[in-house]
């Protein structure tokens, strides 16, 4: 078995499902391991960033990881991009970069470069693999990374050789970490000062949005008086009958700062404090109103 057949193998196990492909020489061995592997769907994308960018639907909508298959430096920076709204969208995608052979690299070759550093801005997790025997291990780590709260972008450089070279198969996946929960004190101290504020806010992101993030975001409101909002530009967010009104907090600064007039108290569910997308003149950065207390009931992180 080849480095590329076990590290799709392992993929597979993981439950990974499909891969956005653009690849070129030096991934011709996870090719050749797609066209034996149906268990992995191979789909062939023009440009990277139509890759990177259905990665990040498919893992939005799916919640399951996304692979993208890419070439080189240049491949990746095409990419970029998408994932970096991937990353901000905290979507589960692996890409699979494809680099010069091992040997090949101090030849200095036209399409040789620094894939771990075009690759950091948008990932939360890089590896370079250096031999054929931890491809597959660098695989499942990678697809973990990728899964762990609060999810993101992972980033795997694979040299030519090492995807074609021999190694004793795949190895099991590996459970990503579950999500902390909130500390039961702070779900209080955020419960408490609910019943206390009448002019109090419930600002969604993350999983919140999903039908049983709002119907639990529906009955606090309920129970205590306070509106519900949503991010601007949510990852995700689930509509239709029986769900709670959740509004969208508006886009331009001066529109946020009159929508959130008033507001005496900001708990923050699964997301952070609103702030301009620019910096614009004699607005400022972060936009809840003056006097207001913000609270966090869970970080992006946790199990909201």
């Amino acid at each position: 078995m080849t480095g590329a057949e076990a590290v799709l193998q392992t993929a597979a196990a993981a439950g990974v499902e499909v891969c956005f492909a653009n690849p070129g020489t030096t991934e011709m061995a996870l090719v050749n391991a797609l066209d034996r592997m149906p268990s992995v769907r191979a789909v062939l994308g023009l440009f990277e960033g139509v890759c990177s960018g259905a990665a990040d639907g498919y893992a939005r909508m799916s919640g399951r990881p996304a692979l993208t298959l890419l070439h080189l430096g240049p491949g990746l920076s095409n990419a970029l991009a998408n994932l970096h709204n991937a990353r901000r969208a905290r979507s589960p995608v692996v890409n699979l970069v494809g680099d010069q052979a091992t040997w090949h690299r101090d030849a200095d070759a036209p399409l040789t470069s620094d894939i771990v550093s075009l690759a950091k801005p948008v990932s939360r997790w890089v590896r370079e693999s250096r031999e054929a025997a931890s491809l597959a291990h660098d695989a499942a780590e990678a697809i973990a990374a990728a899964q762990e709260a609060p999810g993101g972008v992972a980033t795997l450089i694979l040299p030519a050789d090492c995807q074609a070279g021999e190694v004793p198969g795949p190895t099991r996946p590996i459970l990503p970490a579950p999500a902390p929960r909130p500390a039961a004190d702070r779900i209080e101290r955020v419960a408490a000062a609910l019943r206390r504020e009448s002019n109090a806010g419930l600002y969604l992101g993350g999983r919140a949005l999903s039908a049983r993030g709002q119907l639990a975001a529906g009955r606090v409101a309920q129970a205590t008086g306070c509106r519900l909002f949503s991010e601007t530009f949510p990852a995700r967010f689930e509509r239709g009958a029986g769900l709670p009104r959740v509004d969208r907090l508006p886009y331009f600064p001066e529109w946020v700062i009159s929508f959130l007039e008033g507001l005496r108290k900001l708990v923050l569910a699964a997301t952070t404090e609103p702030v301009a997308f620019f910096g614009y003149p004699r607005m400022p950065s972060r936009l809840k109103p003056e006097g207001c207390e913000v609270l966090t009931l869970a970080a992006p992180e946790e199990d909201v």
